[in-house]
């Protein structure tokens, strides 16, 4: 059963404020446009073919994966769109199928990005297992830290924020059905959010991470799933939680991309927290940008 978009709302409920601002990323406006500013700056721009239709790109602090994102949303440069589409894990509200922040604005240190209303509404109008549920928005930082990048590139633009967790192919097929329908002949951008593995030492990271990126530029789904899913059972390493945290999130990017034209992923630049001046290498995060194409 879905729920009506049309809910009961206050002032504070239809501003979804910052929630890491000043951990994972500065909470200065001035520090904050600077920073992502230098990431970008930093960045090589890959000359690529086609027409850019979404990216994957990363979401832990920016001291440790702020210059790989910065790969990613280099490919914005010169490019304008009226909405994107932001996919991402909720990792601490629990979500059945998938959750929207349906109405509103969501808030950074830059200003706020309103909510595209229309597109939402007609999402959960095509899947009514598209819930409206701002709890699982207010504290997570999947989607929170791809903004300041984007307001950083892009004037005028308006966001529509998704969360999932049940990464199973009944749940991302009927999601990505209803996300490419609403996106089609429209000015939208696609960005799914994720890390790689989690807390392996740095060499048993940097062979997992090449068998995802390797796996993700196949652009199928189901070839991604089938190689995490043996990789794991080959390799059960000490501190090996997973090769990639959002995998429903990108497991439905790719879908979407697809049924919008895209035929081809570019992986855009790699590399683990152990690869910063602060980051330890007994147990480190993978981190990847790309952009997708068609």
């Amino acid at each position: 059963m879905g729920i009506s978009w049309k809910r009961k709302t206050t002032q504070t409920d239809t501003v979804r404020s910052p929630a890491v601002a000043g951990t994972f990323y500065p909470d200065s406006p001035q520090i904050l446009s600077a920073q992502v500013g230098k990431f970008i700056d930093d960045a090589e721009l890959t000359e690529t073919d086609g027409e850019l239709v979404g990216l994957i790109a990363p979401h832990a602090g920016y001291v440790y994966s702020g210059h790989v994102a910065g790969y990613a949303y280099k490919q914005l440069v010169g490019h304008s769109f009226d909405t994107v589409v932001l996919l991402g894990l909720s990792h601490r509200y629990p979500i059945g199928t998938a959750a929207i922040y349906a109405r509103g604005v969501f808030r950074t240190p830059l200003g706020d990005i309103p909510i595209d209303e229309d597109l939402a509404a007609e999402m959960m109008r095509l899947n009514s297992d598209i819930l409206d549920l701002p709890p699982a928005h207010a504290d997570e930082h999947s989607l929170e830290v791809q903004l300041p990048f984007l307001q950083h590139l892009l004037s005028d633009f308006r966001i529509v924020p998704i969360l999932l967790q049940d990464d199973s192919p009944e749940n991302v097929i009927s999601l990505s059905q209803a996300i490419a329908e609403v996106m089609a002949d429209r000015s939208c951008l696609l960005i799914g959010s994720t890390d790689l593995c989690h807390y392996p030492t740095y060499e048993a990271a940097r062979r997992s991470d090449r068998v995802v990126i390797e796996a993700i530029n196949h652009f199928d789904p189901d070839y991604l799933r089938e190689q995490m899913d043996e990789y794991m059972q080959r390799h059960p390493t000490h501190n090996f939680h997973c090769m990639m945290c959002s995998t429903g999130a990108i497991y439905t990017t790719m879908r979407v991309a697809k049924a919008l034209g895209g035929n081809r992923i570019e992986t855009l630049k790699a590399a683990n927290s152990g690869d910063v001046p602060i980051g330890a290498r007994d147990q480190v995060v993978g981190y990847m940008a790309a952009g997708i194409y068609r």
